[in-house]
């Protein structure tokens, strides 16, 4: 299996999730997370996958490719309040791609993965990157990294918010999400700290998320 591969197959279960009846009941109601109603989350986890066949079509900048951690460092939405002009507009951004309803929602991503399903593997490993980063890109395949983490940790999001159980994605994706996460954390607390909570309960702090 592949990170492309792996990209295709986790889109696809959060698309399953998308289209839960449940998610349907709640598409006005309010997530389990602040500010984010239930169709705003539902669009944020399309928009995982609606961007990208305009990003691989979109020529080569010159722009500096730099590694996703590069990235995330110079980015420091990790520690952007809930109320930043940046968050605020991730939640604007999700609500507008949920406005025509779920099942609009659904049929949009579904084309684009269809897309992609024949685009992505044969794609040079080329630098890709959204309109409102910085002046600079990412390696595509690190960039699908950061959607598997999109994708898993919003989807538990979701599947709380409507009172379903949360997808199972599988092992390998899991674990690369949470060498992702392990790596965001260590960027923010220190390494013991880390290394407590993963080995030592009777040691373990009581927060060592990554953002």
């Amino acid at each position: 299996m592949t990170i492309r591969e792996d990209f295709l197959t986790t889109a696809r279960i959060a698309l399953d999730l998308l289209r839960a009846p449940e998610v349907a009941r709640h598409w006005d109601q309010p997530s389990a997370l602040p500010e984010f109603g239930v169709s705003g989350l539902a669009g944020h986890i399309g928009y995982q996958v609606l961007p990208l066949p305009g990003m691989i079509s979109t020529p080569l900048g010159d722009e500096p490719v730099i590694s996703l951690m590069e990235h995330y460092e110079r980015a420091k939405w990790t520690d952007l309040d809930v109320d930043s002009e940046f968050h605020t507009r991730i939640r604007a951004g999700g609500e507008k791609l949920a406005a025509e309803g779920r099942d609009d929602l659904c049929q949009r991503v579904e084309q684009a993965l269809e897309e992609l399903g024949k685009s992505l593997p044969g794609l040079e490993n080329r630098g890709v990157r959204m309109p409102h980063w910085g002046p600079w890109a990412v390696p595509l395949d690190e960039y699908l990294v950061s959607r598997l983490m999109e994708f898993v940790v919003h989807s538990d999001d979701l599947a709380v918010s409507v009172g379903v159980q949360t997808p199972e994605f599988p092992r390998r994706v899991n674990e690369t999400v949470i060498d992702l996460l392990t790596r965001m954390a260590l960027n923010k607390r220190p390494a013991i700290d880390v290394v407590r909570a993963l080995s030592r309960k009777e040691r373990a702090p009581q927060d060592i998320t990554a953002f």
